[in-house]
C-alpha cells in the first residue's frame, strides 16, 4: 500500500495534530521521550498510524480532537479542515462522507463543550516526534518498559501493536506476547474484539 499522507497541508495550516502531556508528570523521562508508569490519556498523536480512518466513528473522533487541539479555528477554517481530513485523496481516509454528514459532524463538534478532553487511549511510552531512533529500537524499549508490569492491559496491548505496525510488520499476537515476555494466552485472554478488529485494520493496510 502507498502510505503518503498531505500532512504538509497541516503544517502550512499550523494545524495541531500532536500534543504531548501537559499535567500528568512522567514517571521517567529519557532523550528520546517519556515513560508513564501508570499511563496517560494527554498524549494525542494523530496519523501517526499507518491505517487510515475506515468508519463514521473514527472520523467523528479525529475531527474531536482536531477541535479540541485547534480551538482557536474559525468556523470557516475548521470546515475546510475537516473537508480536507475527509477528502480521499489527501490519504486520510479511506471511506466517502457524503457532504450532508459531514456538515453535520462538523457543527456538532465545532459547538462541542471542551471542558473536558476527548477520550482517548491510554500510553505508557511517549517518543518524540524526530527522536532518532530506529524502529526496532522502538520496539526493544516499549517492550522492555511495559515489560515491568506485573499485569498486561488492554493499552499495553494497543501500544505494541502501534509499535510493530509503525515497524511495517504483520501484527501477531505471538509478536506482542515477545515484545511483552508473556505469553500467547495472556494477549489472548487480554485483548478485547475492539483491539482485534483494529489489528485487523493494521495490518491490512501495510
Amino acid at each position: 500500500m502507498s502510505y503518503s499522507r498531505n500532512t504538509e497541508w497541516l503544517n502550512q495550516k499550523r494545524i495541531v495534530y500532536i500534543r504531548y502531556p501537559i499535567t500528568d508528570v512522567p514517571t521517567e523521562t529519557y532523550s528520546w521521550g517519556w515513560y508513564y508508569e501508570d499511563g496517560t490519556n494527554q498524549c494525542y498523536e494523530l496519523f501517526r498510524s499507518k491505517a487510515n480512518i475506515t468508519s463514521v466513528r473514527s472520523l467523528k473522533w479525529h475531527l474531536l480532537v482536531l477541535r479540541y487541539l485547534n480551538q482557536n479555528l474559525t468556523w470557516v477554517d475548521f470546515l475546510e479542515l475537516c473537508f480536507f481530513i475527509a477528502d480521499k485523496k489527501n490519504n486520510f481516509i479511506s471511506i466517502d462522507i457524503p457532504n450532508e454528514l459531514l456538515l453535520k459532524f462538523a457543527g456538532e463538534v465545532f459547538n462541542s463543550d471542551f471542558n473536558f478532553a476527548p477520550k482517548n487511549k491510554s500510553r505508557k511510552v511517549i517518543f518524540k516526534v524526530g527522536c532518532g531512533l530506529e524502529a526496532h529500537e522502538k520496539l526493544q524499549i516499549v517492550g522492555g518498559l511495559i515489560g515491568r508490569s506485573k499485569s498486561i492491559n488492554e493499552d499495553d496491548i494497543y501500544q505494541c501493536m502501534l509499535e510493530i505496525n509503525n515497524d511495517n510488520e504483520k501484527i501477531t499476537i505471538a509478536k506482542i506476547a515477545k515484545m511483552l515476555n508473556c505469553t500467547s494466552r495472556t494477549i489472548f485472554r487480554n485483548i478485547n474484539e475492539e483491539l482485534r478488529n483494529e489489528k485487523d485494520i493494521l495490518n491490512s493496510q501495510l
